[in-house]
């Protein structure tokens, strides 16, 4: 769905940079110091208006998180709830990320959520889907030896697409569900704005959680 342009979006941005990472190539291994500690890093590819992530980095105060999201105004509110929320170990950057190893140094993430990614349903457009093999290996560099990637999806030809790929890379299953919210696993715990709209509807969200 297309997003309507906002009005001043970019000073209402701006508005924001204490939170807003405006050069995040400059901070590739040195995440640490720009949060400074030295508490583990996870990552959200697509945060959207920031539900998920946000609420982890509430629940996890001794994590650090970095949410990667392109639309302007869609990170925007995002932005917005982390100031109400005076949030201190999460950072945002309005990109759309193609090769993590541009932002990140070798094993310096512990995590990466895909939620409800862009299943690009064409066959031809394969290679834009967030768990294709090729970004599926620029994850396995930048993630720690015992990191994993959890994805969440409602759209089954994008999740039976994942498992295989996941598969092709050798990665560990540790988790899985075609059903996530009639599980009592952990990730039903914390969800996005996509997920609550899906199930108020009747969907059922795919998941699977891997190891690299």
């Amino acid at each position: 769905m297309r997003q309507r342009k906002i009005k001043n979006e970019e000073e209402r941005l701006s508005e924001h940079n204490q939170y807003l990472i405006k050069e995040p190539q400059r901070w590739k291994g040195k995440w640490q110091q720009l949060f400074n500690n030295k508490n583990n890093i996870y990552t959200e590819l697509g945060c959207g208006k920031g539900q998920f992530i946000l609420t982890m980095a509430l629940l996890y105060p001794d994590n650090n998180y970095i949410a990667f999201e392109g639309r302007g105004s869609i990170i925007l509110r995002a932005l917005e709830k982390a100031a109400q929320k005076d949030s201190k170990n999460i950072v945002f950057v309005k990109e759309y990320i193609k090769d993590s190893n541009e932002y990140f140094e070798g094993n310096e993430l512990s995590g990466i959520y895909l939620n409800f990614s862009d299943p690009w349903p064409k066959d031809r457009h394969s290679k834009r889907r967030l768990t294709h093999s090729s970004y599926l290996e620029g994850y396995r560099t930048v993630l720690k030896k015992d990191g994993f990637i959890e994805f969440k999806t409602d759209n089954d030809g994008l999740f039976f697409f994942a498992l295989d790929e996941f598969n092709n890379q050798g990665m560990k299953c540790l988790e899985f569900s075609r059903d996530l919210h009639s599980t009592e696993l952990d990730a039903k715990k914390v969800t996005t704005e996509y997920e609550d709209k899906f199930r108020a509807s009747g969907k059922k969200i795919n998941y699977c959680k891997v190891q690299v």
